[in-house]
């Protein structure tokens, strides 16, 4: 397995993913307009099971491993990511903190699969870290601050899930995304009953607008099966100290997207805190060229 570089073909792959992971929650803020936020997930989920799971067939690890695959890396995850912008946290800000699931990533990866990091990516996790710091720093007020532990919470369950996504070894990573839905499906539709009731619901879907329709369509069908089908196989692929760090390129595209499309604006403490989560991915990446450059001639 490849642990340093990735071949180019593979490298945009993890690009485009970046690109449509970047932009989702821009998608995610509109469709939280038309729907609450577990029945924007409920919804996430249904499609991206519906009705696939007849057609694709079931992957080969065991039920168990997918049930947990499905909950922590999409009803968890999503649930708190919804709810975190549902509460105030912006779709910039959301995009930056998730990432801090990098180090969740590599220290789980560790823990199960002695997936040992090199120095060099731990110390750009470190650098990485100092952005998270400031974002926390200036996060204030209550809703707001609740969305940022909520998206904590998402960026562990990501973790989590990735975790799972290696231990499955399913062939086919887009039928692991779709049966991890179907198992996520059912939960969410209970919790969106039972917290945010069936008048709710029955209105919300009742009243739903062309652009939340839109948001939904690309939150299942580009966010869902392409961005995590080929998450999938890369992190089947490659060693996951490879592959996360990666993600850190999310929030620069969040941000940029958000401005453009939102008018969210960029004060000079989240171009900072981009800017070392940015400097702490090349560090990591370049690690063979920051050897090459450091060993004697």
């Amino acid at each position: 397995m490849n642990t340093i570089n990735l071949p180019p073909k593979h490298l945009l792959m993890v690009l485009a993913i970046v690109l449509i992971w970047g932009v989702n929650f821009v998608a995610v803020y509109i469709g939280l307009k038309s729907f609450p936020p577990f029945l924007l997930s409920a919804l996430r989920f249904g499609l991206s099971a519906l009705p696939w799971v007849f057609f694709i067939p079931r992957p080969k690890g065991s039920v168990k491993l997918i049930v947990y695959y499905g909950l922590f890396n999409f009803a968890l995850q999503f649930g708190f990511i919804f709810t975190g912008i549902h509460l105030g946290i912006s779709p910039g800000l959301a995009s930056l903190v998730l990432q801090i699931q990098v180090f969740f990533s590599m220290g789980l990866a560790f823990l199960f699969f002695h997936d040992r990091p090199s120095p060099f990516k731990i110390a750009g996790s470190l650098i990485s870290f100092v952005g998270i710091g400031i974002v926390g720093y200036h996060v204030n007020g209550g809703s707001t601050f609740t969305g940022l532990i909520l998206m904590l919470l998402a960026a562990f369950s990501w973790a989590a899930g990735n975790m799972f996504t290696k231990k499955i070894h399913s062939e086919s990573p887009l039928a692991l995304v779709v049966w991890g839905n179907l198992a996520a499906f059912p939960v969410m539709v209970l919790v969106s009953y039972f917290f945010e009731g069936p008048h709710v619901i029955q209105s919300s879907l009742k009243n739903m607008s062309w652009p939340a329709i839109a948001s939904v369509c690309y939150i299942v069908y580009f966010s869902t099966h392409i961005g995590y089908g080929a998450w999938g196989f890369l992190m089947k692929s490659y060693s996951t100290s490879v592959v996360v760090p990666f993600t850190l390129l999310v929030p620069v595209v969040g941000f940029m997207s958000s401005a453009i499309y939102l008018g969210e604006e960029i004060q000079s403490w989240k171009l900072l805190a981009s800017l070392f989560i940015l400097s702490g991915l090349i560090f990591g990446l370049l690690e063979k060229q920051i050897r090459s450059w450091l060993s004697p001639r």
